[in-house]
This record gives C-alpha cells, sequence and structure tokens, in this order.
C-alpha cells in the first residue's frame, strides 16, 4: 500500500482533545479500509503565517498513513467538511521516517539551549556616552531658542527706530 503524510491545522478555539478525536476517527475509518496509521505526532497550538477564517493560531497534527487513494481521497472530502479543519495537505511519501519530525526535534533543541553568557553591547551602547541633555531634539529646542531671543532682540530694535 502506499505511504502518505497529511498535516491537519484545527482551530484555536478547539481542545487538542478535539484534534485527538478528529485523528483518531480518521484512524478507525482507515483500519476498518485495511490501512494503518504508522506515525502521529501532535506539534501544538503555533502561530500561523497569516490570518486563515480569522484565526491567527492553529492546532497542529501529523499523520503518517498506509493507506488506499481511494480512502484518501474519502479522508480529504470529510476534512473539508468538518469546519474545525482550517487547512490540511496530504503528500504521498516513499517511506516514512522513524523518530520525531523536524517540528518536533527543533522544539526539544530550543528547551536544551545553554546559556550564552551576558549580551554583548547593542549598537547605541558602544561609542561615547550621551548625557540626557545630548540627544539631538534637546540641541535643536536650544538652537530654536537662541533664534527666538535673536529674534525678540530685533523687534526691540525696531520699535526703538520706529519712536
Amino acid at each position: 500500500m502506499p505511504l502518505y503524510e497529511c498535516v491537519l491545522i484545527a482551530r484555536n478555539d478547539v481542545t487538542q482533545q478535539q484534534v485527538e478525536d478528529v485523528a483518531d476517527n480518521i484512524a478507525s475509518q482507515l483500519e476498518g479500509d485495511g490501512g494503518s496509521v504508522k506515525k502521529r505526532e501532535y506539534w501544538g497550538l503555533r502561530s500561523l503565517a497569516y490570518r486563515i477564517k480569522k484565526n491567527r493560531k492553529g492546532h497542529y497534527m501529523l499523520l503518517g498513513l498506509e493507506a488506499q487513494p481511494a480512502f484518501v481521497s474519502e479522508m480529504e472530502r470529510q476534512l473539508r467538511l468538518n469546519e474545525d479543519i482550517l487547512r490540511f495537505l496530504t503528500t504521498r511519501v516513499s517511506e516514512i521516517e522513524e523518530g520525531p519530525s523536524a517540528i518536533l526535534s527543533r522544539k526539544s533543541e530550543d528547551r536544551e539551549r545553554p546559556f550564552r553568557g551576558p549580551k554583548p553591547a547593542g549598537r547605541f551602547e558602544s561609542g561615547r556616552r550621551r548625557g540626557y541633555d545630548d540627544r539631538e531634539e534637546f540641541r535643536a529646542r536650544e538652537e530654536f531658542r537662541a533664534r527666538e531671543e535673536f529674534r525678540s532682540d530685533r523687534d526691540e530694535f525696531r520699535g526703538r527706530e520706529e519712536e
């Protein structure tokens, strides 16, 4: 029998248990048809790259299936009808990899990341230290004040000439 991998994305409103129930439903129908589920991974609630049907997050599930092509088309039809499933993708593969998928192995690497030391100086922290009054906006204000003082002195001088 051919091998397939199917990734499901369910709405974030549903619980993990409901996503597992969808996978259980697929597995029971597949076993009745003579196939089997070789691999099953729940990837968790993850952010979507873009909004899908007003959802920003979704529950991801990977299924490795050994099934007939007729069953796969029927499974996809049922997934299209299920309102809790946002997207799915089924691909035919030559073999189903044993062990955790790349998504799960990357998650475990993130958890085991060692402490990398203190944070280096940032882009704006290098070079000379600037005080509070050295910021550009304060320098511009001082120049503006100086021009205003000059204008007021000039206006006073004009007033004396007119008298």
